[in-house]
């Protein structure tokens, strides 16, 4: 999953995003309004953490934009505010939920998990399924055959991302923006490696692979029986 912060304070944006990124999400961070707004308005979201007092364009502005644009990504304000005007103003431009600073890591993301959860559309989006290899996005549970499988927090973010294109070819590339958010150095072997970790818990175990290696392209998850 993906989520947009738009937080001017680096120490709060940091600490937000290094916590999310160790629960397997993908984050974008803009530290100004018009950074976020052009975020918000050119990349799809699962949520957004947005917040009120920013330089550039002001949070209300940029959720009113968003909502006027028929944009309904989730959003959870996050603001110093702790008025009751100020909260009633925020869910009025259309925010989704509204958390005062400072705040606890652990009640930030129940919220955001809970916006998420509510504005799945149907109950099957929550789970992603290739042959008998489920994951519920919610209850980040894993299981092939019926069987759990336990994985860590990038091998859980690579096999969504997997899952959610299934039978396309992802490259290296593509992991690397997806799964850390930024670029290495062509000759690193990390997603080698996290890859042979992934495939040593979702195929070794099983009689069919479901993840093959495209040479000198990159990787696809496919049910090979379709």
């Amino acid at each position: 999953m993906r989520i947009l912060i738009v937080e001017d304070d680096t120490t709060i944006a940091e600490y937000i995003a290094k916590g999310l990124r160790e629960s397997g999400f993908t984050v974008d961070h803009a530290a100004d309004g018009n950074d976020g707004l052009n975020f918000a308005l050119n990349t799809e979201y699962d949520a957004a953490i947005i917040d009120l007092m920013l330089p550039g364009r002001d949070g209300l502005s940029i959720i009113a934009e968003m909502r006027s644009r028929t944009i309904e990504t989730p959003v959870l304000i996050l603001s110093a505010r702790q008025s009751v005007d100020d909260k009633v103003s925020g869910l009025q431009a259309g925010g989704d939920d509204y958390l005062t600073k400072p705040f606890s890591f652990a009640e930030l993301q129940a919220r955001l998990q809970a916006l998420i959860r509510r504005s799945s559309r149907t109950p099957s989006e929550s789970k992603l399924q290739v042959g008998n290899l489920v994951l519920d996005r919610f209850t980040r549970e894993v299981t092939r055959e019926g069987t759990p499988i336990i994985l860590h927090a990038r091998e859980y973010g690579l096999l969504e991302y997997m899952m959610n294109n299934a039978g396309r070819v992802i490259t290296k590339t593509m992991i690397l923006e997806h799964i850390w958010d930024y670029s290495f150095n062509p000759q690193t072997n990390v997603v080698e490696v996290l890859m042979h970790r992934l495939r040593s818990k979702v195929d070794k175990p099983f009689a069919d692979n479901l993840i093959s290696t495209i040479r000198g392209v990159g990787y696809v998850l496919t049910d090979q029986k379709n």
